[in-house]
């Protein structure tokens, strides 16, 4: 699955974390960065002046791979995960504030906007079933037999359908 446009949010979001690592190691051998871009076709830079070279290159590698680790072990228990899962957005938010790339801007948006539905359409019918979500009164009102988690899941499949079709559309097209 590795080439197909499933993918495609995850790996910008991981080539986003390796030029932070880059940008990281930077700022810790005090250089100074001067910019981070991250580009449609999975590719990014990241700007530095100053600082110790020899950390600073080996940390994109090195840094997609520690902060695969943070997440891994984040994901061992509800706690962890929620608070990995705050960090990931307070870092898009961060980027959101500060980025100078616009395709760096939607990504953050899209995806933030793309895991909260999906998040809320969990925690809202599932984690704890609120029955005054938009999908339990729709629900009552719907003519049609089927319950909140049941249109909460037909939602949450619509979700899923309109993020391939950004991926797929968004997709650099080669002449």
């Amino acid at each position: 699955l590795w080439r197909t446009v499933l993918l495609t949010p995850f790996k910008l979001v991981t080539v986003f974390l390796h030029e932070a690592s880059h940008a990281i190691a930077c700022k810790l051998t005090c250089g100074h960065l001067e910019g981070i871009q991250v580009h449609a076709d999975e590719g990014g830079t990241t700007q530095t002046r100053g600082g110790i070279y020899w950390l600073i290159l080996p940390a994109g590698y090195l840094g997609s791979s520690f902060w695969g680790m943070v997440l891994i072990l984040a994901s061992t228990n509800l706690l962890t995960a929620r608070i990995a899962a705050g960090c990931f957005v307070a870092a898009l938010l961060i980027v959101l504030c500060v980025a100078k790339n616009w395709t760096l801007r939607g990504l953050c948006i899209g995806v933030m906007n793309s895991l909260f539905s999906v998040y809320d359409i969990y925690d809202d019918l599932i984690s704890r079933r609120v029955h005054s979500s938009d999908a339990e009164k729709f629900a009552e009102v719907c003519p049609c037999p089927c319950n909140g988690v049941g249109w909460g899941v037909i939602w949450g499949f619509i979700s899923f359908l309109f993020l391939c079709g950004a991926m797929y559309l968004g997709l650099p097209r080669n002449p």
